[in-house]
């Protein structure tokens, strides 16, 4: 049976809404979903052509992957589901400010010691971090962002790619077909872009 994989940056709009959207394919296509950590902030390291609105949203990002990887680390993939469920509900949809309160909030929603957010403020967690970043990168290179998706038609087959940007995230059926779509498109040999420019912001429903 195929599985799928999803790296995620928590302060990514458009990642927590591929996430949903993967939820729901997960429900009706019976396709486990596994949510793995990645970061803007390495992802952005080296760029010079960022605004400072853009610059003070990575800084604010190290705190949020450092409490995921952390997790992970200690309680394994079930656990960064939940937690990533509820930090993208309170950052997009509830619009909390990012900082301990988050973290706090975030932990105790997804039944996890708050001691957890003491990761924000430390780099202990940053090797673990880059090489899950960069195990998601790897198959799809460097000029694209999060969401990264996996899927493993087979054990030990990879169909990589990077989105889908879609907005709101579809549900039922709708969902199943996007999912159908994408996995035909991405599993080409020589398929590399379909884009088209974004007119809407992100719709959280």
């Amino acid at each position: 049976m195929a599985s799928a994989e999803m790296w995620f940056d928590p302060m990514c709009p458009w990642a927590w809404l591929t996430s949903r959207w993967l939820l729901e394919v997960e429900r009706v296509r019976g396709v486990p979903v596994r949510f793995r950590v990645m970061s803007l902030a390495v992802l952005n390291e080296n760029r010079t052509d960022m605004s400072e609105n853009y610059r003070e949203l990575l800084r604010k990002s190290w705190g949020p992957v450092r409490v995921a990887m952390a997790t992970e680390l200690a309680y394994g993939p079930d656990a960064v589901r939940e937690l990533y469920t509820a930090l993208g509900t309170l950052i997009h949809v509830e619009k909390m400010p990012v900082g301990r309160d988050l973290f706090a909030n975030a932990l105790h929603r997804a039944r996890l010691p708050h001691t957890l957010a003491n990761a924000a403020l430390t780099t202990a967690y940053d090797e673990a971090l880059r090489a899950s970043h960069e195990e998601g990168m790897a198959p799809v290179g460097k000029d694209v962002g999060t969401p990264i998706v996996h899927v493993h038609p087979t054990p030990g087959e990879v169909v990589a790619f990077f989105g889908p940007v879609v907005t709101p995230a579809p549900k039922g059926e709708s969902a199943g077909r996007l999912w159908d779509g994408v996995l035909m498109a991405a599993s080409t040999d020589g398929f590399f872009e379909l884009k088209r420019t974004r007119t809407r912001s992100p719709v959280f429903d």
